[in-house]
């Protein structure tokens, strides 16, 4: 009996010393862990705040949740407090990336850039729907006035499978900058266009638009993207009139089999995220950008591959280039175009030597191109002196001799009549 008691007793102490140490661990193990939670959260908020000031300072509202009122002061607070070591500040950074994100895409779910490109009245532009008359039946336009008024339009032209809205409003927000009225078209089988795509009428869509602007303004210019473009220089060709013309990664042909044409979605979905094309988030939240990639699609009686080969970009640049006078002509290229073969814009470089201004951007993609802000103000610059320069001609001004180098980039020629 005495020997059951002690070892009762012994069982009983062992049984306190092991609770007593257990409770004493547990004790020492909630500070240690809120100490760890208190890093990680002080981590996350550094970051934030970090992000929120470099997008203040950038100026891209659209991945900003505070109009970077919070971000400098957070930051500089928490780092003069407890300041939270490396690995919670590693860990921290992915998460604090996609906390920014959801906070912005929910404070700035009222920032759609489309917004800017609906009929009205505005304090510097009015944007008017039209529906144009054209041979193969009425064009859905947008047209978009600078407030004054101005003499000089440009017809923006889209790619395949867009529309006239298709981020085109940071385009339309330069060149009316640059006091130019700007008229947004829908191609047959895309948009609003009730017409499907087919051969010639498409051509119509584009000719019929000019003829309108020809009517109302007295300088002309026409910016074609991709399909676009070789649907504009077609028009041209047959007899279209305008006074400076711009294409932009315009394939002279098109043949990709299913494969390749896999290949290309892949390659230009990934070359597409690029440091640049941050400045949309300028004018909209995340949500909208990607939003904004929707589009009605294409409703054709011919494939794309075959109306490029009937459009003939080649034989239309030759025709053009055959004649006196002939307008100005800008081509933009992109360095990484997984659609448009290296070998293909040197053939329309080659087509258009002693004519032509060529650009090639390095880190560009088919997609990415035309959104990219250096083509795009590049491009209006060039249209601004396109635009100097045809007015010199028509007060028959006689060119000095920098004028009348015709290798020249409009460009150098500004830079030099500005001084």
């Amino acid at each position: 009996m005495k020997k059951l008691l002690a070892r009762t007793s012994f069982g009983l102490a062992g049984g306190f010393v092991v609770a007593s140490t257990g409770s004493a661990s547990g004790a020492l193990a909630e500070p240690v862990e809120a100490k760890k939670l208190h890093q990680h959260v002080t981590a996350l908020c550094c970051w934030l705040g970090l992000w929120e000031t470099l997008a203040a300072q950038a100026e891209l509202r659209g991945l900003s949740w505070g109009a970077g009122r919070y971000g400098l002061g957070l930051s500089v607070a928490l780092v003069l407090g407890k300041r939270p070591g490396w690995r919670p500040l590693a860990a921290m950074l992915p998460i604090s990336l996609g906390v920014q994100l959801g906070l912005a895409m929910w404070r700035r779910r009222d920032l759609n850039p489309l917004q800017q490109l609906a009929p009205g009245v505005y304090r510097d532009r009015s944007i008017t729907r039209l529906d144009l008359a054209a041979q193969a039946g009425p064009v859905p336009a947008l047209h978009i006035v600078p407030t004054g008024g101005t003499q000089a339009a440009v017809c923006v032209v889209h790619g395949s499978g867009g529309d006239k809205c298709f981020y085109a409003w940071r385009l339309v927000e330069v060149l009316v900058q640059h006091g130019f009225a700007v008229l947004l078209i829908d191609l047959d089988g895309h948009g609003e266009s009730p017409r499907a795509q087919a051969f010639p009428s498409i051509v119509t869509s584009v000719a019929g638009p000019l003829a309108w602007l020809q009517a109302h303004y007295g300088w002309i210019g026409l910016l074609g993207m991709s399909l676009g473009g070789a649907v504009a220089t077609r028009a041209i060709a047959e007899g279209a009139h305008c006074d400076a013309l711009v294409l932009w990664v315009t394939p002279p042909r098109l043949r990709l089999s299913r494969a390749a044409y896999r290949r290309v979605q892949l390659l230009e979905a990934l070359r597409i995220i690029r440091l640049p094309l941050v400045h949309l988030f300028r004018d909209a939240a995340p949500q909208h950008i990607v939003a904004a990639w929707q589009t009605s699609g294409i409703r054709a009686q011919i494939g794309t591959w075959d109306l490029f080969d009937a459009l003939d970009l080649l034989g239309s640049l030759a025709q053009i280039k055959a004649r006196a006078p002939r307008p100005p002509l800008l081509l933009y290229y992109a360095g990484r175009d997984a659609v448009v073969a290296p070998s293909s814009a040197e053939a329309v470089r080659t087509a258009t030597a002693d004519w032509s201004e060529f650009r090639r951007i390095p880190g560009a993609s088919h997609v990415s191109l035309p959104i990219e802000q250096a083509v795009i103000e590049g491009t209006v610059a060039w249209l601004g002196c396109a635009r100097e320069l045809g007015s010199l001609a028509a007060m028959n001004v006689a060119p000095t001799p920098h004028q009348s180098n015709h290798t020249q980039s409009p460009e150098q020629a500004r830079d030099r009549h500005h001084g």
